[in-house]
């Protein structure tokens, strides 16, 4: 891999204009623009894909979860990923992200066969992803957290950690860009506490912080509102918006429809692990597919009320 050449995160004043390791703006703005023009049909191919998928099938046992036939994310854009539970969306990210396995299926990214990657390399090449339950190692300070997270610390090998001063230096940015992160997302006077002092929302925050440490082109954020105080769903959803102004490419899990309608650029419904419908928010709300499978369900429950859904 080519050596990361871009410089460290500047102030955190400064921050709206940084490009967090993503593409230029410009082009993220040309690729929605493009976006605007496809058809919103199941495995549509994109003008622009960072992401393409094909024939991504996995099973456990005779259980297929995933059975995906073709599947592009545009560049510089917010895709959100529905669907009812059992729909096979976690294992879809799971899958892309080398968490599991594939039982069959290729997929590329950024031009790139990451099909056989392990998570660390497909992390390294710029796709990242947050988990439903937050990972943070809670007996570790936040500050930790986020320097775990950067790559290519000389310091990990053994000959260099004997020597502190080949990776003094490097060490002192990657804190420098951790501290500025901690800044932008709010939890900069948490910096030396324990991550298991924090709050549900304050860990996603902070999962998804360190997921900028790598520095990656596309962040994939499973479920980012679940459990999330109402006080902090606000502030996530505009720091997911700005990760997309400033070049990077999201893809998301959620279940709040107002949430998905609200900050989506694109959105891919998953039912028993195949795309049943994609296209602009608008128009998948009114899919009667998307209704028979997904929508209409959830308005049932929504109308029980809250002792309804359980």
């Amino acid at each position: 891999m080519a050596p990361d050449t871009r410089s460290p995160l500047p102030a955190p004043d400064e921050r709206a204009a940084i490009p967090l390791g993503g593409d230029d703006l410009a082009v993220a703005q040309r690729a929605r623009a493009q976006l605007a023009e496809v058809a919103p049909e199941p495995g549509v191919p994109k003008p622009d894909p960072l992401l393409r998928a094909e024939g991504i099938r996995k099973a456990f046992g005779g259980l297929v979860a995933v059975d995906t036939r073709h599947l592009e994310v545009q560049r510089g854009t917010i895709t959100a990923l529905i669907g009812p539970n059992g729909a096979g969306k976690t294992t879809l990210f799971n899958v892309l992200t080398g968490f599991d396995r594939r039982s069959e299926g290729r997929w590329e990214f950024g031009g790139q066969d990451v099909s056989q990657a392990a998570p660390h390399r497909v992390a390294q090449r710029g796709m990242v992803r947050t988990f439903q339950l937050t990972k943070a190692l809670t007996r570790m300070t936040v500050l930790e957290n986020m320097r775990l997270a950067a790559t290519g610390q000389r310091g990990e090998r053994f000959l260099p950690a004997l020597l502190p001063r080949t990776w003094r230096a490097q060490e002192r940015e990657h804190t420098e860009r951790a501290l500025a992160l901690l800044e932008r997302f709010g939890l900069a006077d948490k910096a030396d506490d324990f991550a298991g002092e924090l709050s549900g929302g304050q860990r996603k925050l902070l999962e998804m912080a360190r997921a900028l440490m790598v520095r990656p082109r596309m962040i994939m954020l499973d479920e980012p509102m679940a459990g999330v105080n109402p006080a902090l769903t606000q502030s996530l959803l505009e720091h997911i918006t700005d990760l997309r102004d400033e070049g990077l490419t999201v893809v998301f899990v959620e279940h709040d429809m107002d949430v998905v309608m609200g900050i989506s650029d694109w959105v891919v419904c998953l039912a028993e692990g195949q795309v049943i419908a994609e296209g602009p928010p608008e128009v998948i709300g009114d899919d009667q597919a998307v209704i028979d499978a997904y929508l209409g369900t959830r308005q049932d429950l929504d109308d029980l009320g809250p002792g309804g859904a359980r």
